[in-house]
């Protein structure tokens, strides 16, 4: 029969086997350099899992620039609280959804715009975090040239760390990207016919 104690027993034993284990790992990972990270997929949270690294990054005093592709809005929760943050400079520079400005030669224009805005902060090692908000759009539907940001993404100084979000990454990010993540739906409010809250979506 199994008692309390056996169990217990065993239960350090297999955390003891698994410590060792990640304690190589961390040791193995010893090089500093800037990130960049692509957040992509049909689910939710891409913007904002890249917010709460902004919320991560000024807990350690770092430096952050923001430029949102393509969104207009200037209302949303996340603008109004870390604009008002010392060491934060955030950049609304689309005019809306696509199917709202149905305007081709506004959005490409917009969005050419945008990236002269990042590329500012692609070029200067005072930011140490920088976020392209639904830059994979721009790309998708080629308002900006892919191989223009792939080469400005590899040539920002070494020590700044890059988050771009949307949907439909493309390789020339993901493929020089050193973390990807794709956030996969399961269920959404929005399909109950559940519009969008305050405070959860924008």
């Amino acid at each position: 029969m199994t008692t309390d104690t056996d169990k217990a027993s065993r239960y350090a034993a297999r955390m003891a086997r698994k410590k060792a284990l990640i304690d190589q790992k961390i040791a193995e990972a010893n090089v500093d350099t800037g990130l960049l990270l692509v957040l992509t997929g049909n689910g939710k949270g891409k913007s904002s899992s890249a917010f709460g690294m902004v919320a991560r990054a000024l807990g350690h005093g770092l430096r952050v620039g923001v430029v949102q592709f393509i969104k207009g809005r200037t209302d949303t929760g996340e603008e109004a609280f870390f604009s008002r943050q010392p060491g934060v400079e955030w950049h609304v520079m689309g005019d809306g959804f696509t199917w709202d400005t149905q305007n081709l030669a506004q959005d490409q224009q917009k969005a050419q715009t945008a990236w002269e805005m990042a590329q500012k902060m692609l070029q200067n090692p005072a930011y140490d975090l920088v976020v392209l908000d639904e830059l994979t759009y721009c790309i998708q539907y080629g308002f900006l040239d892919g191989e223009m940001i792939r080469q400005d993404l590899l040539s920002r100084p070494e020590m700044q760390h890059v988050v771009v979000t949307g949907r439909g990454a493309q390789p020339v990010l993901t493929d020089i990207a050193d973390t990807v993540t794709e956030m996969r739906p399961e269920k959404h409010a929005y399909e109950a016919g559940i519009r969008a809250q305050k405070g959860v979506e924008w």
